[in-house]
């Protein structure tokens, strides 16, 4: 971190910031706890959510942290390569609309492990798909707390722990008190919150940008405007290709070029002008960060194949990723229809497409204006930082306290959806299904996130983020696609399947958390980027056991396949029965 707090004004405008956009969230999903009275309400709205507000309420929830903060940070860093990202992200609702949507709304089932019990009437393998859906929603909530605490501490200088307590208690309590119902509200207002809040300062900046004219294509390192003093937290190694002069704990130091160790609590204060170190994996100069091809950081800013792999295992991830999210799949089942489920879907890739514009932007800016958090590589602050180090006075503070808001508001609204997911299979296939086994699985899940969120390691948002799409595409995304599309799927087939791509995909997520792997190099690039391994793993692993075991395919498949298939007006969709559960 940069140390850069606000103070006076600044910190009572992005107070009251944050405390509108929490009290806003508290008032809209109050409106829709008025009507959540049923299992169904709880879990999927009981199916009365039109497209528009569906679409808006999946936008809410899909723009996490990692697309408010972690975009606009991985292009500060990592340049060209680092767009694949929002492509991706948006991308994998393409093939959601072309191949999952509404055959999967047509199956009538509630959540993913139910659809998996309905196409393979297995209790087994529901079980083992309850499993995953608890692993990566924890996975995904965990990075969205921390985030919350990044952000408070970022912008007003609390302890981190603070900004997950409030995140995590306002989250909890909205899905404790009205489930899907009330969320779908929160969740539609947030999205074009959040739009709001990245649209007007990423203009504001990209205007002033544009009356200095500075050229973005210069073969310099990014260097700093005016003396800056950067506190480094965690130990890094930089790297420079030019001679720079700075003052390291006090005492004057010339860094050669090269690579350099930073220890934990060193602080560096940077004269004006002085080209920034940029820590080990990253583009140096601006020619590099321009063109593609130097990787995502593995490949420590070299092109060739760890690049290239790296590249095309962040696609395959973004891309199959959005397919096996279950906190994503879930809206889709409060669709009336499986054609609304599609027009759904349409919906949603013109709303993200929008928003990804302004990440992009506010991440070319970030190399400009804040190059320092390049040096300890905490780049998701960028967004956070860039409106009051561009603008001084109030109007930077007003753009800042904006920004905050949208921060706060892309943390709840993903966290509410995937905690909804949560408690939707815990208290179906654990409990009885009734609403207050669905009340008590939110606040365990909860909770449970919020201490991992605590002690657990903080990677870049968007890093680990990429992590949990990775293994969501190793998971439900060739479930879904061979249980939708191929009848020649078996139980064991599946079981086999989850478990290849399951486990080598989250072998490779602990690896990269804990830090137990190499720091560059191939090994490196496999386990930070599992997907283009793990994935085709996974289909080929069910492909191959389904066609073994192909004397189990169930008799009854070509009715089932008709379910999902035929259009509703011939009357064949039938929703699971939520009494199974013990009703309300």
């Amino acid at each position: 971190m940069t140390g850069v707090q606000q103070y006076g004004t600044g910190a009572v405008l992005t107070l009251a910031a944050v405390l509108l956009a929490a009290l806003a969230t508290v008032v809209v999903g109050s409106f829709g706890v008025r009507f959540a009275r049923t299992t169904s309400d709880f879990l999927v709205a009981s199916r009365r959510v039109g497209p528009r507000m569906n679409a808006a309420a999946i936008s809410g929830e899909y723009l996490s942290a990692a697309s408010f903060l972690g975009v606009a940070g991985l292009i500060a860093k990592h340049g060209a390569d680092a767009l694949w990202y929002p492509v991706g992200f948006t991308a994998g609702y393409l093939f959601l609309l072309m191949f999952v949507s509404a055959p999967l709304r047509r199956s009538g089932a509630y959540t993913v492990p139910d659809f998996a019990e309905f196409r393979l009437a297995s209790e087994r393998l529901r079980l083992l798909t309850m499993v995953f859906v608890v692993l990566i929603v924890g996975l995904y909530m965990v990075p969205q707390f921390q985030g919350a605490g990044l952000t408070l501490r970022t912008i007003l200088g609390v302890p981190e722990w603070l900004g997950v307590a409030v995140v995590g208690g306002i989250v909890i309590a909205n899905v404790v008190a009205g489930g899907m119902r009330s969320i779908t509200f929160v969740q539609a207002f947030q999205y074009w919150l959040k739009l709001t809040a990245i649209a007007i300062p990423a203009i504001a900046i990209a205007v002033f940008f544009l009356t200095e004219q500075r050229p973005l294509s210069e073969p310099l390192p990014p260097v700093v405007g005016a003396e800056t003093t950067v506190n480094v937290e965690t130990d890094v190694v930089v790297q420079t290709e030019t001679t720079v002069t700075l003052t390291m704990d006090g005492a004057e130091t010339t860094l050669q070029p090269g690579m350099h160790s930073l220890p934990a609590g060193t602080q560096i204060v940077l004269p004006a002008g002085a080209a920034v170190p940029v820590i080990a994996g990253a583009p140096v100069n601006a020619t590099d960060w321009l063109q593609p091809g130097s990787g995502l950081g593995t490949g420590s800013g070299e092109a060739g194949g760890i690049a290239l792999y790296e590249v095309y295992s962040l696609i395959l991830a973004t891309f199959l990723g959005t397919l096996g999210l279950p906190h994503v799949l879930v809206r889709f089942y409060t669709n009336r229809t499986g054609s609304l489920a599609r027009w759904t879907s349409l919906i949603v890739i013109g709303l993200l497409a929008v928003f990804y514009l302004f990440p992009v932007l506010l991440g070319v800016l970030s190399r400009v204006y804040v190059p320092q958090l390049l040096l300890t590589g905490t780049s998701d602050a960028a967004v956070l930082l860039l409106p009051s180090s561009v603008f001084a006075g109030l109007g930077g503070q007003m753009l800042a306290a904006l920004v905050a808001a949208g921060a706060i508001a892309a943390f709840m609204s993903t966290s509410s959806g995937l905690l909804v997911c949560a408690a939707g299979v815990l208290s179906t296939d654990v409990l009885r299904g009734r609403v207050r086994d669905f009340r008590v699985s939110a606040l365990l899940a909860g909770v449970t996130v919020m201490v991992l969120a605590l002690f657990a390691a903080r990677l870049d948002l968007s890093q680990s983020v990429g992590l949990v799409f990775a293994v969501a595409a190793s998971t439900f995304a060739p479930l879904l696609v061979l249980g939708i599309w191929w009848r020649g799927l078996t139980v064991a087939g599946a079981a086999c399947g989850l478990l290849a791509g399951g486990l080598s995909s989250l072998t490779a997520v602990l690896v990269t958390v804990l830090g137990l792997g190499p720091a560059t190099g191939w090994a490196a690039a496999l386990f930070t980027h599992p997907a283009a391994v793990t994935v085709p793993l996974a289909f080929t692993t069910m492909i191959a056991v389904s066609f073994a075991t192909r004397a189990s395919v169930r008799p009854d498949v070509a009715r089932t396949f008709a379910r999902m298939h035929v259009p509703e007006r011939f009357g064949m969709v039938r929703d699971r029965a939520v009494e199974r559960w013990g009703g309300g």
